[in-house]
Parts: structure tokens; C-alpha cells; sequence
């Protein structure tokens, strides 16, 4: 297993991925930034969050012009595994890669904390080692996290099992008290129809070490990587 993680202008999360493929999980990985259409050879592509191009206009609008998502619509064509956190999510939505948009906040404002999220689906390559219903306390932080689909594409969602990870308590109740940006159906992850592509607003480099509170992310990555 070989991974990439892009780099655009604003990101600010692609060291920790880095860090954590590289010295958690042990596996090799490059940086690779936004101007280069061609990646080397790789298994994996990670876009990582920030806030690309400072998030003008929308977040990950302009993002998803650089050279670089070329070769990540390449790279997802051909069936192999794409990770967006929180801004690579918002760029994969604003690729196409994704289905859906982000709203701003329900509150209006940025949102920083753990969060508990639900396992609802294990079988993409993110989730294989985690089990159904399982809880996992990664943190969040964004301003536009709030996940909306007309009422079609919810629909295939969940007809496709296409949800893959819920907001909820951490004793797996899911309601508004629980939601903390307002996303429809209390979504806080989605895979494409081929399961190959996982867009996720929690930060599972941020959850991958004792040291950081929680190691639960870790399993995303060694579900992807191992």
C-alpha cells in the first residue's frame, strides 16, 4: 500500500495525515501538491482538511479546478480507494465525486470538538475493520459542515447503503441534540455508489494516537491501509 495526500493552498491537516500514514500506520506516502497532474504510483489518494484557496466563493469550489483532481478522478474511475476530511470532503461534493452539497453551520458558526459518530455501513475499504453500530469519538472542526441533498439522492443513499458514518451520542442515540452542524439525516459520512470514495467531516488523524484522547480514527486508516 502506497498513499498520496494533496496539498493545495490553505491546506492545513496534510501533515497530520502525513505523520499518521507514515509513523502510525507505517505506511509510505507522498506529498503531492494541487499543480501536479500526474501523481506517482499510489494505492490510495487522501485529501486532507484546511481550507483550500481560503475557501472563497465555497468551500472546495475552486479546489476542485486544480490540476490535481484530475488524476483523483482518475484514480477513483479506476476503483481505487479516495479519503476526503472535512475540506477534501467539501471538495469531493464540489467535484462531483460525491453526491450533495455543504451548507454553513446551523449555528452559524465554526464548530471545534469531539464529536461521537455510529458506524452504519462496514463494507468499503474505510470500514472493514470497524463493526456495524460501532461508536467511534473523532473531533470535527469546521464552518461548513452542514451535509443537504434534495430528497432523491437521500433516498439512493440509503437505498445504496451508501451513509457510512451518522452524528449521534456517545451511547449511540442519534437526534438534533446530537447533530452538531445541522446535516440532513444526521450524515456525517457518505461513500459513492462504488464505495471507493469516502468523504467524511470528522478528522480521523486527529483520533489516531492515545496521546490525542482517542485512537478510534485509527481504524479508518488501517481499514484502508492494512
Amino acid at each position: 500500500m502506497r498513499a498520496v495526500v494533496v496539498v493545495f493552498p490553505g491546506s492545513n491537516c496534510d501533515t497530520d495525515c502525513f505523520h499518521v500514514l507514515r509513523d502510525v500506520i507505517k505506511t509510505p506516502v507522498e506529498f503531492v501538491w494541487h499543480k501536479e497532474g500526474n501523481f506517482p504510483k499510489t494505492d490510495l489518494v487522501v485529501l486532507p482538511g484546511g481550507f483550500s484557496y481560503g475557501d472563497y466563493l465555497r468551500t472546495g469550489a475552486i479546489a476542485r479546478f486544480s490540476p490535481a483532481m484530475e488524476s483523483v478522478r482518475r484514480h477513483a474511475a479506476e476503483g481505487r480507494p479516495v479519503l476526503g476530511i472535512c475540506n477534501g470532503f467539501q471538495i469531493l461534493l464540489e467535484a462531483g465525486l460525491l453526491p450533495g452539497a455543504m451548507l454553513r453551520n446551523k449555528t452559524l458558526s465554526f464548530v471545534c470538538k469531539p464529536v461521537w459518530i455510529c458506524v452504519e455501513d462496514t463494507h468499503t475499504p474505510f470500514t472493514q475493520k470497524t463493526q456495524r453500530g460501532e461508536l467511534l469519538q473523532i473531533p470535527i472542526a469546521h464552518g461548513e459542515g452542514n451535509y443537504y441533498c434534495d430528497e432523491e439522492t437521500l433516498k439512493k443513499l440509503k437505498d445504496n447503503s451508501q451513509i457510512i458514518f451518522r452524528y449521534c451520542s456517545e451511547k449511540g442515540e442519534v437526534g438534533e441534540a446530537f447533530n452538531p452542524n445541522g446535516s440532513r439525516d444526521h450524515i456525517a459520512g457518505i461513500v459513492n455508489e462504488r464505495r471507493n470514495v469516502l468523504g467524511m467531516m470528522p478528522h480521523p488523524e486527529r483520533a489516531s494516537e492515545a496521546i490525542l484522547a482517542s485512537e478510534d480514527g485509527r481504524k479508518i486508516w488501517e481499514s484502508v491501509c492494512l
